[in-house]
């Protein structure tokens, strides 16, 4: 008897596989970004969701008189909130992503004009910066202290 794998983060796609053996050549080719930018459509369709269920989620809001149950209903909300407001800020990178597409940009080290390669775009679509561009970046940031 054969058990279907479980799909997880380690769990690699046909699609994800046939990208990632792709030769170098036909790095971002149409196929690619139309791979890309449907991935990037869907996770800000995602968090487009998510902000419509917190607001639904906020408008019925429950008063309670119990001060200690009202704590931590206004705690939940304000989690909530922050959570909204980084998935937020994160709609705006995936923006900038799907831009790139159409200008040709993406899949462009922003730092030396490499490819930033597939793996790292498959991990993290919305990556402007090669993986050794972004460890540089993050060395300098750390060596001012920020």
């Amino acid at each position: 008897m054969m058990i279907a794998p479980t799909h997880t983060s380690a769990v690699v796609s046909r699609e994800e596989a046939a990208l990632l053996a792709a030769p170098d050549s036909e790095y971002m080719s149409p196929e690619q970004l139309v791979f890309f930018r449907d991935r990037l459509r869907a996770e800000r369709d995602s968090l487009l969701q998510a902000a419509l269920e917190t607001t639904q989620h906020l408008h019925e809001f429950e008063r309670t008189p119990d001060p200690s149950d009202r704590a931590s209903l206004e705690e939940d909300h304000s989690l909530e909130l922050r959570v909204r407001d980084r998935e937020r800020k994160h709609l705006h990178t995936i923006d900038e992503a799907l831009a790139r597409i159409d200008d040709g940009s993406y899949g462009w080290c922003e730092f030396s004009g490499d490819p930033i390669g597939i793996a790292r775009l498959l991990a993290r679509p919305t990556a402007t910066l090669s993986l050794e561009a972004q460890e540089l970046h993050e060395r300098k940031r750390k060596m001012r202290g920020r």
